[in-house]
């Protein structure tokens, strides 16, 4: 069943709400141990060493019996435009790890690798499969511009995301699945789910949130309703609105996606960064 107007209304205050109190309980996570705070142990083996013609012999059966995990392995082929995309990528690696590079040397580097990586898939389209594949997983926010809206309405551009916000993709469905979560630690105050296309000579990825899920709690809500109620808690943009009264879908125009960061730019024109978690209890 769909919602009505008065429980849109009741959706969007709650909503607003628990986005503001994960804003101010953001600083749950800080009492989660670094994973450099976390003591291994490793075992020390005991067995002899093993000759090193029985190493060859044991490697040749490798190769002969091992499956072949070449399928999500890189497609694309090289090209001119990727060293100075290593350097930027290294820059927005260490931000999304540390948290600690100038935001204005993270905007500078998305925009530089949203021009680099246009070029890239221009030479080769193959490397836009790559960014798809590399997609599928759990992502958190780490950084972003903000929408035109939000920056006008703070007087500001948002930088580091304060609160746990996560988006997770599932391109082995048919549609596609998209989630979006908030959380405050690793508790899920709200999430959006639904169905996503991905067009790869563009790289646009437009999608529909279908249903709503409060505190645990499932609703099925049209996409006009999710777009507003985005919109009205600062989880969307304005533009979404208007582009679902005119039946298009909200999007993000990705630029990267590897085993480690995955960038874009979303329907409002905010650049955003997020970082590959492995599991939605990992920071």
């Amino acid at each position: 069943a769909t919602i009505g107007s008065s429980d849109k209304t009741m959706i969007m205050r709650t909503v607003a709400t628990l986005t503001f109190l994960a804003a101010s309980f953001g600083g749950v996570s800080a009492f989660v141990p670094e994973p450099s705070q976390l003591v291994s142990r490793s075992v020390t083996s005991t067995a002899p060493p093993a000759s090193s013609t029985s190493l060859r012999i044991f490697d040749e059966l490798l190769k002969n019996f091992a499956p072949d995990t070449t399928t999500n392995k890189r497609t694309s082929a090289p090209t001119e435009y990727d060293g100075q995309i290593s350097e930027c990528i290294a820059i927005l690696n260490s931000a999304a790890e540390t948290k600690s590079e100038d935001s204005e040397a993270v905007v500078t580097a998305l925009e530089e690798l949203e021009q680099l990586m246009r070029k890239k898939c221009k030479a080769d389209p193959s490397a836009a499969q790559d960014v798809l594949a590399n997609l599928n997983g759990s992502w958190r926010l780490v950084f972003t511009t903000g929408t035109k809206t939000t920056q006008d309405r703070i007087k500001k551009t948002v930088n580091y995301f304060p609160i746990k916000a996560v988006q997770s993709f599932d391109t082995s469905t048919d549609p596609y699945g998209i989630e979006n979560g908030i959380y405050v630690g690793n508790f899920e105050l709200v999430k959006f789910s639904g169905p996503f296309d991905f067009d790869l000579v563009k790289r646009k990825l437009e999608f529909d949130f279908t249903k709503i899920a409060l505190l645990g709690f499932e609703i099925q809500i049209k996409s006009e309703d999710a777009a507003k109620i985005g919109a009205s808690t600062g989880l969307g943009s304005e533009s979404n609105v208007k582009n679902s009264e005119r039946g298009k879908r909200p999007f993000f125009n990705w630029i990267s996606a590897d085993e480690t960061i995955a960038t874009a730019r979303g329907g409002g024109g905010g650049l955003a960064l997020w970082k590959r978690i492995e599991e939605e209890g990992q920071v």
